[in-house]
This record gives C-alpha cells, structure tokens and sequence, in this order.
C-alpha cells in the first residue's frame, strides 16, 4: 500500500459531538466480552470462522449506538466500504504468499533452506539466530510480511523438524521483523509516522536508535538465555530427517537463487505483489526443473506430462498439497494450503474492517483518542495517551496504519504545545502503533503473520518480546524524561496540557 494514498484515503477521521465517551466505548467492551466468550467456547477452533462472525456482531452493535446518535446506515456502510477497499493490497498479498508457499513447497526450496538450517543452526543459538536473520532481512527488505513469508516459512519448518517450540519460534520471528520494518528507511510504516507527526523519515529513524536498539538487545538476551534451556527432541533424530528430506527431493544450493531474486527485487523497490508473484512463477519452474516427480505426484500422475505439470503446479498453488515422506514428522511439516489456505485470513479481515469502519463512521474513534488526548496533563501522561490511543486503535480500527494515523493527527499538536519535538510523537506511534499490532489476532498484521506462519497469536504472544516490550521502554524514556527532544521554541500550552 502506497502511504501517500493511504493518508489521502485517511485524512478524514470522523467527529460526532452527540456521542460520548462511554458510547464510543460500548461496542468495544461488547466485542471484548463476545470474543471472551467465544474463546472459551472453541479455544484454537475460534478463528476458524465464529470469531469472524463475532466481530460482525460488534459492527452491530457499533451500528445501533450509530443510529441512536443520528449516524445513517449508509454512511457506515460507506465507510466500511474504504475499510475493506484500504485492505485490498493487504489481501491480494496474502493470496500471494499462498501460492509462493505452494510452488516453494513443491519445488523443494523450502525443504532446502530447512535440510541446510538443521545442519547450520544448532538449537543452543538458534532462536537468536533467527531474531538476528529476521532483522537483516527485515532491514533489507523494508517489510515484516515478506519477512515471515520466506524465511518465516523456513524457520518455522527448522524449529519443527527440531523440535523447538514454534510459539517460541514465531515470537523470534515477529520480534527480528519488526525491529527491521520499523528501522528500514524502505518501511511503510516507517515512512507513515514521521509524516503523520510532521518530522522527516531520516530524523526520525535516529531518534528511534535510542529506544528500539535497547530493546532488540533485551529481547535477544532473553532468547540467548531460552537457547540454554531447551531440549529439542528432534537433535538425536537430525539424521533420520535429514535423510527423510533427500528421499523426498532434489536438494540443490541452486534452489537458493529464487529466495534470493525475491528479496533483491523487494529491495529495489518492486512492488510487493509483482515480487511475490514472479517468486511463485519461478518457484514453478524450479519445480518443473528440479522436482519432476513430486509435480507429477501432487498432479496424481505417475510421470511428468505438460498435462499433469500443469495440473500439479495449479494445485500447489491453490489448493491443499502435503508431500509424503518416510518420517510423520515431515509429513505435518511438508504440506501447504496454498492460496485457499489463506482464506480464513481473508475472512477475518474482512470482518474486522466491518467492525472497525462502523466504530469510525459512528465518530467512536475519535472519541476514545480525544479522551485518551485529555486523560493526562504531564509530557508523562501525553506519551502515556499516545500509547494507549495506539494500543486501542490496534484492537478496535483493527488495522496497523489506522493506529498510526488516527493518534498522529490527534496529537500533532499537543506535542507542539508542550513544546515537544515531533519525532517524540513519530517514535511512539512507532513503539506502540507499528509493533504491537502482530499481537491483536483480529488486527490485518496478526491475522497475517499467524496464517503465514501457521502459529496462532495465542501460541506466540508471550514469545514476541519486542513488540510488546517496545511501548514499555518508549514510556520509561519519557518517564525518567531520557532523550525527550524539546522544541527551540515552545507554542503556548493551552490550559489541558499545563
């Protein structure tokens, strides 16, 4: 998604004098005792299709608080209506990282970055190696999803095969991609936050070193330490695996090459899409050139034909396709969904965009920020706002860029008025807006990453250290008042920021 056209699609966040605080907040704690409920009801089976309808049920009750304060139907349709046509970008990826899973699968270029990540990373470092892969990759890409959608994919496989914890994993993954998204220049987030505070992408980089390089330290202290702990099962049986994984395919450092081309085309600044497909298109051919017999096998023919080529490499990459194997182990591990596989996904982000374009139709998003805006007097207490109207927006707008653009308009001037910097507010909707929206499972980043990755928000949440680490250490700077940058010349505060 272009930032320029997103702001544009954005800028204007709807006010409703006539609803108070406590309506704004309702549907909010309607949804939250729903979903409560929900999950109690299906556990991990919640997201298989009734927490969707729930965040439907929130929409409507976010609906009739509407009606009740004079908001019309179509009005919130309309705006339910961007909400869902602002996630396009977001959904067309997804169902290309389906199908790039598919044709990466049966190709065997997968299977060759988990057959040489077995014998390269030894379980001891291996989750902070993965923090430490992520963030390169991250950094040289610009973004987090591209970041789970190939190496992603792999780490999970390795720490599978090895028996390492792929909640543990996942939270390794998300904690080095988001550290990378949120310091790369190439980042849409990145570029977002200083736009919406009014500062330039360069500063605020900078002064976004003085928090995120603490935390990224921490957290990977803290992932060095877990590395000590564990007891993979899977080390006695690394050969076996191995052995399991040449049976079932060619293995070949030239497999390397497609991954490669993908994040060098990322990096250069090709479109997302145009990436990810030309990656599954030459994940294709890979297939057809290295893994003849598995393309005739997922086609359910016994040799390769243009007929059966054809028809394996469709169904790797639309539909279910496991690759058998000697060890069960694998069997789990060598299967993809293809771009059906992300529909679920699809779902619950579409679902989320109802709830969260009624609750900005009906004017509560503005509510709850302008409230959040006044709660608190002090430097403090405005970053304590900014937090908790990023942290808020994550779980109700459901989406990464409303939390940044909604607090940064709301904000601007507040911090103008205290007589802080912008890059004070640019960083916090990074530390509290950017990160924490992997955390919030019907949010598009947490519904993302969990169906790439095939770990639920649930499994990884308490292992995706940085991310939720990251607001608490943007407050402890503005509480001990640690590199909190003043203006030259401080506006006038009006009386609520005294």
């Amino acid at each position: 998604m272009e930032d320029e056209k997103f702001i544009k699609d954005t800028e204007e966040i709807t006010e409703n004098k006539e609803l108070n605080i406590w309506e704004a907040l309702f549907p909010v704690f309607a949804l939250i005792a729903m979903l409560a409920y929900n999950v109690f009801v299906y556990g991990d089976d919640a997201l298989s299709g009734s927490n969707q309808f729930i965040l439907l049920m929130g929409g409507a009750v976010a609906a009739i608080v509407g009606i009740f304060n004079k908001v019309s139907f179509d009005k919130m349709i309309e705006e339910v209506a961007l909400n869902i046509k602002s996630t396009t970008g977001a959904i067309l990826i997804l169902l290309m990282v389906g199908s790039l899973a598919g044709t990466w699968l049966v190709s065997g270029i997968i299977p060759t970055m988990i057959y040489y990540g077995l014998q390269i990373l030894n379980p001891t470092i291996f989750l902070a190696a993965t923090v430490v892969i992520c963030s390169v990759i991250s950094v040289a890409t610009g973004s987090s999803w591209t970041t789970s959608a190939t190496v992603g994919i792999a780490l999970i496989g390795i720490a599978d095969a090895l028996g390492i914890s792929v909640g543990m994993t996942a939270g390794a993954i998300l904690s080095g991609a988001y550290f990378g998204d949120k310091m790369s220049p190439l980042s849409d987030t990145t570029n977002l936050a200083p736009a919406m505070a009014g500062t330039d992408l360069f500063t605020h980089i900078r002064y976004m070193v003085y928090t995120t390089v603490p935390t990224i330290t921490i957290t990977l202290i803290i992932f060095i330490i877990l590395g000590f702990t564990l007891e993979p099962s899977g080390t006695a049986d690394t050969a076996s695996i191995l052995n399991s994984i040449e049976a079932a395919f060619n293995i070949s450092g030239w497999l390397f090459v497609v991954p490669v081309l993908v994040i060098v085309l990322i990096i250069r600044k090709t479109p997302p899409l145009i990436a990810l497909l030309l990656g599954t298109l030459l994940g294709a051919v890979a297939a057809l050139i290295f893994q003849p017999g598995v393309v005739a096998s997922v086609a359910g023919a016994e040799s390769l034909t243009f007929e059966s080529g054809y028809k394996g490499l469709m169904n790797a990459i639309t539909v279910d396709t496991a690759i058998t194997t000697e060890n069960a182990q694998l069997n789990d591990l060598f299967s993809s969904g293809g771009m059906a596989g992300m529909l679920g996904t699809i779902w619950l982000i579409i679902c989320a965009m109802v709830f969260g374009g009624i609750m900005d139709a009906i004017g509560a998003l503005a509510t709850i920020s302008r409230a959040l805006l006044n709660l608190f007097h002090t430097t403090f207490g405005l970053f304590s706002s900014t937090v908790l109207s990023c942290l808020t927006l994550n779980a109700t707008a459901s989406d990464q860029y409303l939390a940044i653009v909604v607090p940064g308009k709301m904000f601007s001037k507040a911090y103008r008025d205290k007589g802080l910097a912008p890059e004070n507010l640019s960083r916090s909707l990074e530390d509290s807006g950017t990160v924490t929206s992997v955390l919030i499972p019907w949010n598009t980043c947490g519904a993302y990453h969990s169906g790439v990755l095939g770990v639920p928000v649930a499994s990884y949440f308490v292992y995706a250290i940085f991310n939720y680490l990251s607001p608490f250490m943007t407050l402890l700077f503005a509480a001990f008042n640690i590199k909190i940058r003043q203006l030259r010349e401080p506006e006038k505060a009006p009386a609520y920021a005294k």
